[in-house]
């Protein structure tokens, strides 16, 4: 499983940090060689952008980091949607593991799956990692609004 039950921990941290600041909490790392390269969390809210996602922060951190993704996996506490998949395509990111499945806008295998065969790249994706954990968070998130 190439722990990736240890670097969906990771994620959750920054789940975890995202609830804390009373933002959605899905969490992000980008993992190279065993070890985190990149880590976020959603923060769409505070900055009032809806591309403020875990999953874009995290890449793009990685990307100026490393300047290419080749080798590295993310690792994200919910199903991205399709902004997030898209990038993941254009930025050739070889793998992609998540925790909650969305089965509203998920767009890795939920909904649809941009990530496999649509375009000139294929994301290898795992889903269902950690998923009751990532799950927790958000329905605690969502309780706390209503």
């Amino acid at each position: 499983m190439r722990n990736d039950e240890q670097w969906m921990r990771a994620a959750l941290q920054e789940a975890q940090a995202a609830l804390q600041e009373d933002e959605v909490p899905v969490g992000a790392v980008v993992v190279k060689d065993d070890e985190i390269v990149a880590r976020a969390h959603n923060l769409s809210r505070q900055n009032n952008d809806p591309t403020q996602h875990a999953e874009l922060l995290a890449l793009r951190q990685a990307q100026r980091q490393l300047g290419s993704l080749t080798g590295c996996t993310l690792y994200v506490t919910m199903e991205p949607c399709a902004m997030c998949a898209g990038a993941m395509v254009l930025l050739k990111l070889p793998r992609l593991v998540f925790g909650a499945f969305d089965t509203s806008c998920g767009c890795t295998g939920s909904r649809v799956d941009l990530t496999d065969h649509w375009f000139y790249h294929s994301v290898e994706t795992w889903g269902g990692i950690l998923e009751r954990d990532g799950a927790a968070l958000l329905t605690e998130f969502f309780q706390r609004k209503r």
